[in-house]
């Protein structure tokens, strides 16, 4: 299936999933870096450094450009205030992609990150013809694994020590989705949203 040349711009009830711009760097490195989302995202540092947000961001048409990755800042409508990332690894080759996303401390628990990747899901299943979506996170993270558990992605099992963060191993719990199992690709029904 062939990708869209641009990258999307995807509205769920709460949410407006864009491309990142350059203004958004700041406000990157502000909710991305302090330590409580830093400390369980392999590769976000913290403290996070001056422009490596603006770096980060430079990277991300060139990537979609090539079928390699698609991220999308999740947005308030009103006013569009930067909330996280939400974003898929993608591996065309295979019909598959990673989803990973995080969220600034302030919207936690308001089920942002159940939603915006739910609408990414969504658009990987249904426009860019993935067959499968897998996540992952550190063990450690149970609330990262909710979020995968409400979008329907099954745990599919673990492994110790599998990643190295800040100098300590960290065990890995591996999640996955097949398409034939999305609700949004077997009917006209929205993405679930929790």
């Amino acid at each position: 299936m062939p990708y869209p040349a641009q990258p999307p711009l995807i509205e769920t009830p709460r949410l407006r999933l864009r491309p990142f711009l350059p203004a958004d760097g700041p406000f990157v490195q502000r909710l991305a870096g302090v330590r409580e989302v830093a400390d369980t995202a392999l590769h976000i540092p913290h403290p996070y450094p001056d422009g490596a947000a603006e770096a980060w961001i430079n990277t991300h048409a060139t990537r979609w450009a090539a079928h390699e990755e698609l991220v999308l800042a999740i947005t308030l409508p009103d006013g569009g205030h930067l909330v996280g990332a939400v974003g898929l690894v993608l591996e065309p080759q295979h019909d598959r992609a990673e989803l990973g996303y995080w969220v600034g401390v302030p919207f936690w628990r308001r089920g942002f990150a159940t939603e915006a990747a739910g609408g990414l899901v969504d658009f990987g299943f249904k426009v860019l013809g993935l067959n499968r979506v897998q996540a992952q996170h550190m063990a450690r993270n149970p609330a990262s694994g909710r979020v995968m558990l409400k979008l329907g992605l099954r745990r599919e099992g673990a492994s110790p020590r599998a990643v190295k963060k800040n100098g300590r191993y960290e065990d890995v719990v591996f999640y996955g989705l097949l398409r034939r199992d999305w609700p949004g690709c077997s009917s006209a029904a929205p993405f679930p949203v929790s």
